[in-house]
């Protein structure tokens, strides 16, 4: 794993200071993160990079994983869809399972650290255990609340206002709460094997051993198999503007333990792009980092054509790496792309089509938007800047009462 000095580079000495600053009051304060999975989604690679990273600045820090079977699972994947607005049918039973499997979380899981992060709806209910044990709680939600189906929201409400903080990723997603609520965007690990500079010769040797051909411009969206992104849209999107354009469109996903409706939205995929030899469908391991890193560098656009999002961290990983990107303008991505500056907003499968057609004819103004995008990541969206705010929030968390960190 990279140390702190090795981000110096990127993001310059005085970044580096103030992270250093701002722990050193902390050093000896525990932490411990808890989401649903250990593998597959924004969460848990953000997680991966940045426990490291307290350890280094002396904050011990441990991450858990609730443990819960497939009943459970499918539960909370209808609360994430209803919670991004989606109508779900939730009965009681549903509710039932979910606060069942957390009370038997409850029973086995060490929750003692000075601090407790809890992260997405999932473990949410972790925090019936915040009176006994008298330790700070926060409540990070990654996902797009700012249309929640009503019945979720309000079972999901009396949990969340037992906390001491809650962090979302954009103004828009802040509900009406009882405790205050803080803004901090998610980020990416740019020395990490999804983000980090690649040879040509890697990238080329990449391609060839996953079957991909580069005897066309390749449009790509890396997504997990998920209506919620779009896959379907952005087929239909590609074949559009394949009447006057000539290039190659590759769907990138994979599966994820807390997400059960990937494998039949992939079927669904499938059966769309068969028999269309410019339609490739890739379903690779959650691990597969490098791999997506070439497919991204390799690519002439990227698509993120999601109709909710909570950020879209493949939408930062693209611009990261120079790339122009059509993008649903959802969540959290206009807070990642300005219309036509860092990358292309749209709202449709006609307006995805048209953009995909400018772009792929334009490759200098789809060159700018992509140095655009760059520069925007590496000033607001790289994992130092997320280890900064987790930082302050500790502080907060420590007493919220105070109006100003001394780190004197």
């Amino acid at each position: 794993m990279p140390r702190l000095e090795e981000y110096r580079a990127l993001v310059g000495a005085d970044t580096l200071e103030e992270l250093y600053l701002l722990a050193r009051p902390l050093r000896g304060r525990s932490v411990l993160h808890v989401n649903s999975t250990a593998v597959g989604g924004g969460v848990a690679e953000i997680l991966s990079r940045m426990v490291p990273l307290l350890h280094e600045l002396e904050i011990p820090t441990r991450w858990e994983v609730v443990k819960g079977g497939e009943d459970f699972y499918a539960v909370t994947k209808k609360f994430h869809n209803a919670l991004h607005g989606d109508a779900q049918e939730v009965s009681p039973r549903d509710y039932q399972v979910y606060e069942d499997t957390l009370d038997q979380n409850l029973a086995q899981m060490d929750l003692g650290s000075d601090i407790v992060f809890i992260h997405d709806p999932q473990p949410a209910a972790l925090v019936k255990k915040r009176q006994a044990l008298k330790n700070r709680w926060l409540w990070r939600c990654h996902i797009d609340l700012s249309r929640p189906s009503p019945s979720v929201w309000e079972f999901l409400k009396p949990y969340v206002e037992q906390y001491d903080a809650c962090a979302v990723s954009a103004p828009s997603f802040a509900q009406k709460l009882a405790i205050p609520q803080i803004m901090i965007p998610p980020s990416i690990d740019p020395l990490s094997d999804k983000n980090r500079e690649l040879e040509p010769e890697q990238i080329a040797a990449i391609l060839d051993r996953l079957h991909i051909p580069a005897d066309k411009p390749l449009v790509t969206q890396v997504s997990r198999f998920d209506r919620l992104k779009d896959p379907l849209g952005v087929i239909a999107a590609f074949q559009k503007a394949r009447a006057h354009v000539d290039a190659r469109l590759l769907l990138v996903g994979g599966t994820a333990d807390d997400d059960p409706e990937g494998a039949q939205v992939l079927q669904e995929v499938r059966q769309q792009a068969a028999g269309d030899p410019d339609i490739l469908v890739l379903c690779l391991p959650p691990t597969s980092h490098l791999e997506i890193n070439a497919i991204q560098r390799a690519s002439a656009v990227i698509m993120q054509k999601s109709l909710r999002e909570g950020f879209g961290l493949t939408v930062t990983e693209a611009l990261w790496k120079g790339k122009p990107v059509i993008a649903g303008a959802a969540g959290g991505i206009p807070l990642q792309i300005t219309h036509k500056f860092s990358g292309v907003l749209v709202h449709s499968v006609d307006g995805a089509a048209y953009w995909l057609k400018q772009l792929l004819s334009e490759p200098d103004f789809a060159r700018r938007l992509g140095e655009n995008g760059r520069e925007h990541v590496r000033q607001n969206f790289l994992l130092t800047r997320h280890l900064r705010d987790a930082l302050m929030l500790f502080h907060f968390a420590q007493d919220p009462s105070r109006e100003m960190v001394r780190l004197g």
